[in-house]
């Protein structure tokens, strides 16, 4: 019987193996291209446009940075990637995550060490890292879970947690075109690139 294909492939050419992908077949322009494209929340938001994970990743990264200011730049840029491999596995909510069972954490898993070495982080972020990264996911998606997806704050605060009133009323959240979350996530993570 024929083996399916188990490979994408991306706008830049690469061809990316989903059950053995290598550090040489990431790019950033792949990365924030399809992450423009996924929304969040399944769609389910307001407004003219989607949400996108790219844009979620940008507001994860800037509230990391607030809550950690003398965090070395490499953990922006953890925070930055925190959900690129969604960008060729998509956004599953986490209903559908559970549903789907360990494949699908084993393959972000595999997934993220790849991207993590393509860009000079460790295969594996430190667990007091990605728990403050979680921290900011967490708020944004308070964040968004109020603002655009339709839940009430005591909703939001039963399953996201009460955030800090700080970024409760100062993030805002931003629906754009696709096209602008990527050049700006693009130039974020060159940027952060840059200072590393």
């Amino acid at each position: 019987m024929k083996q399916p294909r188990a490979w994408q492939r991306m706008l830049s050419g690469r061809r990316l193996d989903l059950l053995d992908p290598t550090p040489f077949d990431i790019e950033v322009e792949d990365i924030a291209h399809g992450l423009a494209f996924v929304a969040r929340w399944n769609g389910q938001t307001i407004g003219d446009y989607a949400y996108s994970v790219a844009e979620h990743s940008l507001l994860v990264e800037d509230i990391y940075g607030q809550m950690n200011p003398n965090a070395p730049t490499k953990w922006r840029l953890a925070a930055l990637l925190h959900d690129a491999p969604e960008y060729v596995i998509g956004d599953m909510i986490s209903p559908v995550k559970a549903a789907v069972g360990p494949g699908y954490g084993a393959l972000d898993d595999r997934l993220m060490a790849a991207i993590h070495i393509r860009y000079g982080l460790p295969a594996q972020v430190p667990v007091a890292v990605k728990k403050q990264i979680k921290k900011a996911d967490k708020i944004s998606a308070w964040l968004e879970a109020t603002q655009i997806a339709g839940f009430t704050r005591a909703e939001a605060d039963k399953f996201f947690g009460k955030p800090d009133p700080k970024h409760a009323e100062s993030c805002k959240i931003r629906l754009r075109p696709p096209v602008e979350a990527r050049n700006d996530y693009t130039a974020r993570h060159a940027e952060l690139l840059s200072q590393m």
